[in-house]
């Protein structure tokens, strides 16, 4: 949703930062650029002059023009001011009530309530282990009530039983009810809406909220819809008095403004946003790691919560011992790709790398998608249990039978099969202890040579608490080809070695490190890495490494 906003602040910033000096008209200049991209991102006028007062009165500080690095200064003021609209700190539902605690969901018809209703339902029951009753008060709409009946179903919540003839102040008082009976911690409510905003909708829901006194309040906002959004957010918290608010669509096309612009005109914070269709794809609003996608620097943070949330442990500790052994087989490769999927896919996850965002044309003529590993998957699956045991097996004539069955052709195979020796090299170095992609991160956590052994993980856990400390023993390690990054995520497409630096960026001198000009990430030692390219994905590309043809 942020990428037309992302691009025009990138451009903006990438030009100040080549400036070895600024002056108060170039901060000016810039300032017109921010104020012309915001506004064209759908952001509310009067935020964005909020937006553009405070930046400038920062920017044109004598600690920014006699900075070293001036333009990087003007990038961090840019970066902090928009942690500081979108709101300073993560604020997540709050469940500090007695139980059962009352969750109202108020909105416009078609803003996806009833689905983010059973998202939220499923959110708390799986990682915050509470018991959960929803209840659809919408006695409106066709079939509302077997609709959310259905997806509690689907995501093994209780939903109230239907009783035809009743008001949605009935309904509610049942549900709270119930919630008592049943030994529930949360009733989630979920409200009628209208195509617009009316009177009779608003003392409908004024009534559900006397009736049921709900704990919190949350407005489902489909991020599509603008300024229209900010409006909608401003009228129910004045009719109804919202505790906060979730976006929903945020995977979609809009300019973002709806979410700069909601919380800095309501005050109300943004709690949850909703990325996709299906029942999982609901994240927690964290203002800062939204302002470095919004600014490309990537959101790593959340790769490696959705690594720790996405991977079966067990498993990936049993592939990660193969590894040390340097026992690295074709069923190693395709648990690695399936679990890429399960954490969003390729496009999902290049999207929270930083710097990728600048390549993102190169990548969309590469024609780079999920179909690539789906086809590699389903050449896997063609083979016999031996041939993936042992690739060596694989022949011509074997190689032609695999390519009929899985209906790709034989250079997509041997692409395949290079991708996948390419790794298992690295697998054995690693195991053998010499220096490989992942020696220089062992080193620096003190676990001298080769792989991390699962004691060792034991100390990462340790070490990096904030990131990885939710899962018994750190997150498994998985991930082969991606120096830099904690071990544990397998979803990075295997086999990435390195990016090539982007143009104009000073080449570390070598046996020695870069130069530290961007700090490092937190809870990542040594920060981000650089990759060069995507072997054994196919597609064209100039100028990328690793897409062009096979020489």
């Amino acid at each position: 949703m942020f990428d037309g906003l992302s691009d025009k602040l990138s451009g903006i910033l990438d030009r100040l930062t080549r400036r070895g000096a600024l002056t108060a008209s170039d901060v000016d200049a810039a300032a017109r650029e921010v104020r012309r991209a915001l506004l064209e991102a759908d952001v509310a006028l009067d935020v964005v002059r909020g937006f553009i007062e405070k930046l400038k009165e920062r920017a044109v500080g004598v600690e920014v023009i006699k900075s070293v690095t001036p333009g990087q200064m003007v990038v961090k003021i840019v970066h902090d001011q928009l942690i500081e609209t979108l709101g300073a700190t993560a604020d997540p539902i709050d469940l500090n009530a007695p139980a059962p605690v009352p969750i109202m969901m108020v909105g416009l018809q078609g803003s996806g309530k009833t689905t983010t209703s059973a998202k939220i339902a499923r959110r708390l029951t799986d990682t915050m282990k509470r018991k959960v009753l929803m209840a659809s008060l919408d006695t409106r709409r066709p079939a509302a009530q077997e609709q959310l009946a259905v997806l509690g179903t689907q995501v093994g919540v209780d939903t109230l039983p239907i009783v035809a003839g009743q008001t949605p102040v009935q309904i509610a008082r049942r549900a709270l009810d119930a919630g008592r009976l049943g030994g529930y911690d949360v009733v989630i409510l979920d409200t009628a809406g209208r195509t617009t905003l009316d009177e009779a909708m608003m003392i409908e829901v004024a009534e559900v909220k006397q009736a049921a006194t709900p704990h919190e309040v949350l407005l489902v906002a489909d991020a599509l819809t603008g300024q229209d959004a900010v409006n909608l957010a401003r009228a129910f918290d004045e009719r109804v008095g919202l505790t906060g608010i979730v976006l929903t669509r945020v995977d979609g096309d809009g300019r973002g403004g709806a979410a700069l612009s909601m919380r800095a005109v309501t005050g109300k914070p943004i709690k949850l946003i909703g990325v996709g269709e299906k029942l999982d794809a609901l994240e927690d609003f964290h203002p800062s790691r939204i302002a470095d996608r919004i600014l490309g620097m990537g959101d790593i943070v959340s790769l490696v919560e959705k690594a720790a949330a996405t991977i079966d442990a067990e498993k990936a500790r049993r592939t990660a011992e193969r590894m040390r052994k340097g026992q690295f087989d074709l069923n190693d490769l395709r648990e690695q790709l399936e679990q890429m999927l399960k954490m969003g896919g390729l496009g999902g996850m290049m999207s929270m790398l930083p710097g990728i965002a600048r390549m993102k044309n190169q990548i969309a003529a590469a024609n780079i998608d999920d179909t690539i590993v789906k086809h590699q998957i389903a050449i896997i699956q063609s083979m016999t249990p031996k041939e993936r045991r042992t690739p060596d097996l694989l022949k011509a004539s074997r190689k032609k039978r695999i390519a009929a069955g899985s209906g790709t052709k034989v250079e997509e195979i041997n692409r395949l099969l290079k991708m996948h020796r390419q790794m298992a090299d690295m697998m054995k170095q690693m195991g053998s202890g010499k220096r490989g992609p992942l020696a220089g991160l062992a080193n620096a956590l003190g676990f001298g040579g080769g792989m991390p052994s699962p004691a060792d993980l034991e100390k990462l856990a340790d070490r990096m608490p904030g990131v990885l400390g939710n899962m018994p023993g750190g997150a498994p390690p998985g991930l082969p080809g991606f120096p830099g990054a904690p071990p544990g995520l397998p979803g990075v497409p295997p086999g990435i070695p390195e990016v090539a630096p982007a143009k104009g960026d000073a080449k570390p001198e070598a046996g020695k490190d870069a130069p530290a000009a961007k700090p490092p990430l937190p809870g990542l030692p040594g920060g981000m890495p650089r990759f060069t390219g995507l072997p054994g994905l196919g597609g064209k590309m100039q100028n990328f490494p690793g897409f062009g043809k096979k020489k």
